[in-house]
């Protein structure tokens, strides 16, 4: 029974939360932060009551940060109410240094499980009662924690850039060119190459081990033999370097874990050393698909920081260029779900015309089709330019140019309209599709919460929770469009559902015109133009809802010019948490198609 009305704000649940906690919890009170910090022995009864007596169904971030000079490490939990909307609910615990251990709150939330086995790999949290925890962007072995403070690389200069080696004299030695072969990896105490193998694929395949077969039956009773699979990492269904081991009775899947960490290179060890501004570009680098709409993000989670206000023109830019990449995404994940499903390359070519039109605006704009680096602390970088050019049409033609609002009004009021209703009409009632999607990979809404799962795949499992609305950011509260939602939980309605919101992202974009046609020659970048922004100390975490999911950056500041933490919440990393729940009992042919439907990038995922 939930204890709270709609009228009940976070910092209520809070004091709530002291009352019924008092020996338990406390106010962060320290200079820019906020929420609760609980003690690790009621970590577990806490977050159960926040679950169950206040809603707060959907657990989408674990962040941890290394408190070096305090000498704790503390574990950051968001949590939201998924019916109500509005922001988080923040709560913490924390952890010794030298005896670093929390309970884990897989048998709360499951989606906290890869989040866990991350902050045990990259920070060494342990967590009690996890039910599968090792290593999940490094491999069992690895030695050290890489986000720890006192973690160094081969090849360490210095822990913030720029670094004096190179600035302000601009010399290009490196660091490693000065170091002798054989000192760029890292060896445990007593390593010795003789008879050497990566650690882990045991322990892999023994958490895949089950003793049912998919139909049931006791395999010690009638011997069966059960086999276990990798797909991947290198495999064309798999959407880049990702495997799913996948344990098989015949070809019904019994068992499936997903394995990553083959893409990763320490992102957020790389953002911590970068500036603030410098991060920009690597966000770029995430959803490599979705770039703008990973640089507005970061952009909203720095300026809240700063209390930047951004310019109304700006906000403007914002929206067209992020719905845009809305529909790039979708576009490209319907081309390439009807190539998982054999259509090879025919359907993906048809949304690929599409996306390069709006990727020609992206070039005219930012420079760049895909690595836009676009976005400011208060602003956008550029203004739309006045033309679009394109190339010539035979040799010794000069370059054609269009105006550019004349192009954006073509591809929102013709181009793209049409283009959906015509791979609507070409796929949608396709019988193949039909028969491969319907029915398939089924996730019901409370698992598709439990898992954390977000964005197009959650709304596509009948749970009408859309940032935009639920915790509205940059101008969605003043645009009118509908949250896209479908109520049979399959492959089908995740195909559906980016249908939908490309039709609702075009009314959001016939919306936007107007108020670029308005607002021409007004300033679209406020505040300091400079290489670097200090921020004030404190903490925030930002989220907006992109293509995937929830896309969310946890930063922590020091007062300096260089973040303290900064951690990214990447949505296809958090939905994959589904996979198995979804592939369970269906056959190897369907899991390539379920995969496909959830959208994953893998250089968001791993980072």
């Amino acid at each position: 029974m939930s204890k709270t009305s709609p009228d009940t704000t976070t910092n209520d649940v809070a004091e709530i939360l002291q009352q019924k906690f008092p020996d338990s919890i406390h106010p962060d009170d320290r200079e820019g932060y906020s929420g609760i910090v609980v003690s690790p022995d009621s970590l577990v009864e806490v977050a159960q009551s926040i679950r169950d007596d206040f809603r707060y169904n959907l657990l989408t971030s674990l962040s941890y940060v290394d408190y070096i000079d305090e000498d704790f490490f503390e574990v950051v939990y968001h949590a939201y109410d998924t019916v109500k909307g509005g922001p988080a609910l923040n709560f913490k615990a924390r952890t010794p240094r030298s005896q670093a251990t929390l309970p884990s709150l897989t048998g709360v939330w499951p989606s906290a499980n890869l989040q866990e086995r991350e902050a045990w790999d990259l920070m060494g949290i342990h967590f009690t009662g996890h039910p599968n925890l090792k290593r999940l962007l490094t491999w069992e072995g690895f030695e050290g924690h890489p986000l720890r403070k006192d973690w160094k690389e081969p090849f360490y200069e210095e822990d913030k850039k720029p670094f004096k080696s190179r600035w302000p004299e601009g010399r290009p030695d490196r660091a490693e060119s000065r170091l002798p072969y054989g000192m760029n990896v890292q060896y445990p105490p007593g390593f010795t190459p003789d008879g050497w193998s990566p650690e882990g694929e045991s322990a892999l395949y023994d958490s895949l081990s089950t003793p049912m077969t998919g139909s049931g039956v006791d395999v010690q009773a009638i011997k069966t033999d059960q086999l276990v699979v990798n797909m991947g990492p290198q495999h064309p269904s798999t959407h880049g370097v990702f495997r799913m081991a996948v344990t098989l009775d015949g070809e019904t899947i019994t068992r499936l874990e997903p394995v990553v960490g083959y893409l990763h290179r320490n992102h957020e060890k790389i953002g911590e050393r970068n500036t603030y501004l410098g991060n920009m570009p690597y966000t770029d680098r995430l959803d490599y698909i979705c770039s703008m709409s990973n640089n507005l993000a970061y952009a909203m989670t720095i300026e809240k920081m700063m209390g930047q206000e951004v310019p109304e023109r700006a906000e403007l830019l914002r929206v067209l260029v992020v719905e845009l990449t809305r529909i790039v995404n979708h576009f490209w994940l319907i081309g390439f779900l009807l190539n998982d499903l054999g259509a090879f390359f025919t359907p993906a070519l048809y949304a690929i015309l599409e996306r390069e039109l709006i990727v020609d605006l992206f070039e005219a704009l930012t420079g760049s089709r895909m690595m836009c680096n676009y976005m400011r602390f208060g602003g956008v970088a550029y203004d739309l330019p006045p033309y679009i050019g394109g190339p010539a049409v035979k040799p010794g033609d000069k370059a054609r140019h269009m105006d550019t609002m004349k192009f954006i009004k073509d591809l929102v009021y013709e181009r793209l309209p049409r283009a959906i209703d015509q791979l609507d009409n070409f796929l949608t009632q396709n019988e193949v599709l039909v028969s491969r999607c319907k029915g398939v990979g089924i996730l019901p809404p409370e698992a598709a919460v439990a898992c954390g799962v977000t964005g197009p795949v959650l709304r596509a499992s009948g749970v009408p929770y859309d940032i935009r609305r639920s915790d509205p950011y940059s101008i969605y509260n003043e645009l009118d469009f509908d949250v896209a939602v479908r109520y049979n939980c399959d492959t089908y309605d995740r195909y559906l559902i980016r249908l939908d919101e490309i039709r609702q992202s075009l009314r959001i974009l016939e919306q936007i015109i107007p108020g670029l046609e308005a607002t021409e020659g007004q300033e679209y970048w406020a505040g300091k133009r400079g290489y670097n922004v200090r921020v004030p100390t404190g903490e925030h975490y930002g989220h907006a809802d992109n293509p995937k999911g929830e896309l969310g950056f946890y930063v922590v500041s020091d007062g300096t010019a260089n973040p303290y933490r900064y951690h990214i919440r990447a949505p296809s990393l958090i939905n994959i948490t589904a996979l198995e729940e979804m592939c369970r009992g269906l056959k190897v042919a369907d899991s390539v198609v379920i995969l496909g439907s959830l959208d994953i990038v893998l250089g968001e995922l791993d980072r």
